[in-house]
């Protein structure tokens, strides 16, 4: 595509989100905040001057002095309803930290759920007590807090207004207890865990409790059944509050032994590392890593690739985790988002940065990284995230230097424009660079609380021998709603040259458009809570002309009961242009390929769950129909124990019988998890992992201690057993073993 092209289509791109946004805004100044159902809610928290005792008792004399809130809500399946039991909440502060402490009545206590007992895991199944807080009190940014009845810590970090990314942390501390027909909760916040601005004496502040039984979410504040930095009340009285120097200093001591059996190596190292956190301002963070250690991210969960393009595997490292959402560009990987018709490569496809690129080989071996620093946060309006990272040579790859630099601006009410430029090629010896620009359109003021969310990005790769045809751009617009009507489209293109080294490509040289509308209705009484029916869709386009692929997802009926049992019936229609042969199954002796053609398959699939709040639950789907020049049929099915607060066990399994003219073959994926608690702060996880396609097993089981969020001792055994020559007989292919002491001094 010629370059003017390129900026004629980006100007139209422009000017319809432009127009959409003004439109948006006209009808935002005919509609008050009251006419929206949102009611401005403040109350005041109260300083003291000796911090409660966290024992999940509210015994305390400084709750006393607190105001009790009590005006909460039915968010589901209630819509500004009466909740089904009362909650009491109290928040008090002193300087170096805030107190939050509820009370949630239960009329039966013992039914409370609480599958959850492992910290840093989410909380879909449990009876929980959520704390969002937004320090800057923009309603553009926020955190949250979560907790169950066996006081689980979990924290995430909303990257957008309306999403939020579960694998950040920071240190804070929680106790529980059941105190007759109630559960208690105490919470502390330090205030060095969070950046502010100590002149700011208003915060942004919402709760939510969850009960889990009845599938029912209440709020303090609320709007479309949902709540976020966008939907909050305002928590005011905060002054005098100590952030302290600013620096925590988190040094690691690693001892490994990796074995490999064929050929024969034995490797054993004894290294430190040191991570330092410092901030600059109330609001901007440096970091700086020394010799980064990895141990202790968890393995990737296996995958089968039934198709002709790259898989994704999410980060999972906690120093690239950290103010990630700092970094996020153009909205990429939220233009289609719960759009079943898309798989999550094509959403990732085109993103300028995917920090999982760093410090891995071409071929996924690691790589170390010497050192890096990163410099993070707010100042004014502005976001910034730069990170600067040097990585290791290997026997491919010279060391080398890599650097992001992402910076945005908050502008209108809660929108942002910025650009993001990225220097470095992590698994080659060229040079490499791109450079984007993106606006992010959110508009919370429309009629009948209704929100609009739009998105508009240009960028372009800079790699030596590949010139023109090096941009990719795109743009979205969403309609989200709780309950009624919502609707979504998407246009991306990713031209044949674009190259973000330090990025993430699935496939280039295409339109990619998506789409996706549905209805959801919420009964007033009985067995069912809520109905569903929509459709989604995806077709990709070579931009040389012609299809590459389409999938229609008709999700036919899909219910929820009021227990979070639910079923769904849907039917997928899909088409595939295969130009070029490619290999869909390998084994030796035998190997199956997908010749070129114009393939149409359509399938059926029927499915349910349970609700995981129970002792024993799973779900199973059963999908079949045709497939390329054949048929398949696929078995999905998951089972989980929830034994009690000191044991859980899952297992999944994931079963295809294809058959097709020019071979049939069978693929098997399947998984065993545990996970015991031996105390609140002592655990033991385990996860095997099996597939047919390597016929290999992966088995990765650590011993966890946690005495005190920020300090860790960790014990990490990864062994594989591959069937070479397929005889049902499993060797050692490889091994490692590791231990890890982790702590944190903070000033």
């Amino acid at each position: 595509m010629r370059l003017a092209d390129v900026r004629k289509t980006l100007s139209l791109t422009v000017s319809i989100v432009f127009f959409i946004g003004m439109s948006a805004s006209v009808l935002a100044q005919e509609t008050s905040v009251q006419s929206r159902g949102v009611e401005a809610k403040s109350f005041r928290a109260v300083r003291v001057e000796s911090a409660p005792v966290l024992d999940g008792v509210l015994d305390d004399e400084v709750w006393q002095q607190a105001e009790k809130i009590t005006d909460f809500h039915q968010s589901r399946p209630g819509d500004h309803t009466e909740p089904s039991e009362d909650t009491e909440l109290y928040v008090v502060y002193t300087k170096d930290a805030l107190y939050v402490a509820a009370r949630m009545y239960d009329s039966d206590p013992e039914l409370i759920s609480a599958p959850t007992i492992r910290h840093g895991q989410g909380l879909p199944f449990d009876d929980r007590l959520v704390i969002i807080l937004d320090p800057f009190n923009q309603g553009r940014a926020g955190y949250r807090f979560e907790t169950n009845l066996f006081g689980v810590r979990h924290d995430s970090l909303y990257e957008t207004p309306t999403s939020f990314r579960l694998d950040w942390n920071t240190i804070w501390d929680t106790a529980t207890n059941v105190d007759g027909n109630s559960w208690v909760a105490e919470v502390e916040i330090p205030f060095k865990s969070l950046p502010f601005d100590p002149a700011l004496d208003t915060w942004g502040f919402n709760f939510g409790r969850g009960i889990r039984r009845r599938n029912e979410e209440m709020a303090w504040v609320s709007l479309d059944r949902t709540f976020n930095p966008t939907i909050m009340g305002e928590m005011t009285g905060l002054e005098g509050l100590d952030q302290g120097v600013g620096l925590d200093i988190v040094p690691t001591l690693v001892g490994l032994q990796q074995r490999q059996f064929s050929p024969a190596l034995k490797e054993q190292t004894v290294e430190p590392t040191l991570d330092a956190f410092y901030r600059l301002t109330p609001s901007l963070n440096a970091a700086l890593t020394v010799n980064t250690d990895f141990s202790a991210a968890d393995v990737d969960n296996r995958q089968v690739n039934l198709t002709r393009f790259n898989l994704f595997f999410p980060e999972r490292r906690d120093f690239f985790l950290n103010d990630s959402d700092l970094f996020q560009f153009g909205s990429i990987s939220r233009m289609s988002a719960g759009n079943s018709a898309t798989g999550g490569a094509s959403r990732e496809n085109a993103r300028p940065y995917f920090s999982r690129k760093i410090g891995l080989a071409g071929n996924g071996s690691p790589v170390d990284i010497e050192y890096g620093g990163r410099v993070s946060g707010r100042v004014g309006r502005f976001n910034i995230g730069t990170l600067a990272v040097r990585q290791g040579n290997t026997d491919e790859v010279a060391a080398a230097d890599m650097l992001v630099t992402r910076i945005s601006a908050n502008v209108l009410s809660d929108s942002r424009v910025g650009f993001i430029y990225t220097n470095g090629d992590p698994t080659s010896n060229i040079d490499n660079s791109v450079i984007g620009i993106d606006f992010n359109y959110v508009d919370s003021n429309i009629r009948d609380g209704r929100q609009l969310q739009s998105n508009v990005f240009f960028q372009q790769s800079d790699t030596p021998e590949l010139n023109g045809d090096d941009a990719s751009y795109g743009f979205g617009v969403a309609l989200p709603a709780s309950e009624g009507l919502r609707s979504r489209i998407g246009y991306k293109v990713v031209e044949k040259n674009f190259n973000p080294a330090m990025g993430y490509i699935n496939r280039s040289n295409i339109e990619d458009y998506t789409a996706d509308v549905g209805y959801t209705h919420f009964f007033a009484e009985g067995l069912f809570q809520t109905a569903f029916s929509g459709i989604d869709m995806q077709r990709i386009d070579v931009i040389d002309g012609g299809l590459q692929s389409e999938v229609i997802a008709y999700r036919v009926l899909e219910l929820e009961t009021v227990t979070r049992d639910s079923l769904r019936v849907n039917y997928v229609a899909n088409r595939e242009v295969v130009l070029r042969p490619f290999t869909i199954y390998r084994e030796p002796g035998k190997e199956v390929v997908i010749q070129p053609g114009n393939y149409e398959f359509d399938e059926q699939e029927i499915g349910f769950n349970t609700g995981g709040q129970r002792e024993f639950s799973g779900g199973l789907s059963y999908r079949t129909g045709d497939f390329y020049n054949g048929e398949r049929q696929n078995m999905n099915a998951s089972f989980a124990w929830n034994q009690s607060r000191y044991f859980r066990a899952t297992v999944q399994v994931d079963w295809n019988s294809i058959e097709l003219p020019q071979g049939d073959f069978i693929t098997r994926l399947s998984s065993v998890n545990t996970q015991v608690a031996f105390t609140p702060e002592l655990y033991w996880i385990t996860l095997a992992q099996y597939d047919n396609i390597s016929e290999e097993i992966g088995i990765n089981t650590r011993l966890q201690w946690i005495p005190k969020a920020g300090q860790e001792a960790l014990i990490v055994l990864n062994h594989n057993m591959q069937d070479q020559d397929r005889d049902n007989r499993f060797d050692t292919a490889r091994s490692d073993f590791s231990l890890r002491l982790r702590y944190t001094f903070r000033f």
